[in-house]
């Protein structure tokens, strides 16, 4: 037996908060009759619709992808590209991407037919860390590092503190390797961040999110998360998000 609103947010149709939502506003019927109470636990026998759409009962999938560059962090792409799905033919479940990444960008990207645990990893009280290591243009001199430490005025706004050390540099071909760690999910934001202060990036890779880590898998390759992993990244998001408020 699970919650209504966890059944739905498990289906994909929607996060636990606004699966709450619409139960609340008679959205959802179980075997046929509306229900607005949010405790209600159904079982695997229930029939459980969303305005009058059966939800369709899977499992929680939870798979590590090492995102080639070239493909679309989505599930679908209105121009015929490669989207991250098409690397994943073995999953039966439908499953999409937590946040995303460019498609210039390869890296670590999860993957989840799970709503309520997409969208605790992805809300920005939980700061989730992100490591990025990004080949740039130019040798970055300290002070430009530091801006970046402090934070950068984009756009649409100033970003939180980042953590940025240089790994590497090349004077002949006047580039640079840097390391970069925020917990912010902004569009393009490692890439942003680094042409506001003068060193456009020439390659970007995503190296960790949280404590998971690309060890043993090639451009392509995926792995399934391990129950342990789960919940230690449930963990992580909630503490992280406590920590904020308190």
């Amino acid at each position: 037996m699970e919650r209504l609103q966890k059944v739905i947010a498990h289906a994909g149709v929607a996060s636990r908060r606004k699966a709450e939502q619409l139960i609340a506003e008679g959205h959802v019927k179980v075997n046929g009759k509306v229900v607005k109470e949010l405790g209600l636990k159904v079982s695997s026998s229930d029939r459980v619709e969303v305005d009058g759409i059966p939800v369709e009962r899977e499992e929680p999938v939870y798979i590590l992808l090492y995102k080639p560059r070239g493909v679309i962090s989505s599930v679908t792409d209105e121009k015929g590209r490669k989207v991250v799905t098409d690397l994943l033919p073995q999953i039966k479940e439908r499953v999409y991407p937590v946040g995303r990444l460019d498609f210039d960008t390869s890296g670590l990207l999860l993957m989840t037919n799970d709503g309520e645990f997409a969208n605790l990893l992805m809300h920005p009280k939980n700061e989730v860390e992100k490591v990025y290591v990004a080949k740039i243009k130019g040798i970055p001199a300290r002070e430009k590092l530091k801006s970046l430490e402090r934070g950068v005025r984009l756009e649409d706004g100033k970003t939180a503190p980042a953590r940025v050390k240089v790994l590497s540099i090349d004077k002949q071909k006047n580039t640079a390797i840097v390391e970069l760690v925020i917990h912010e999910g902004r569009n393009r934001q490692v890439r942003r961040m680094l042409e506001a202060i003068g060193h456009p990036v020439m390659k970007l890779k995503r190296e960790r999110y949280g404590f998971l880590t690309l060890q043993g898998l090639s451009a392509g390759d995926a792995r399934e998360l391990t129950a342990h992993e789960v919940k230690q990244l449930r963990t992580l998001a909630s503490s992280a998000g406590k920590k904020k408020n308190s």
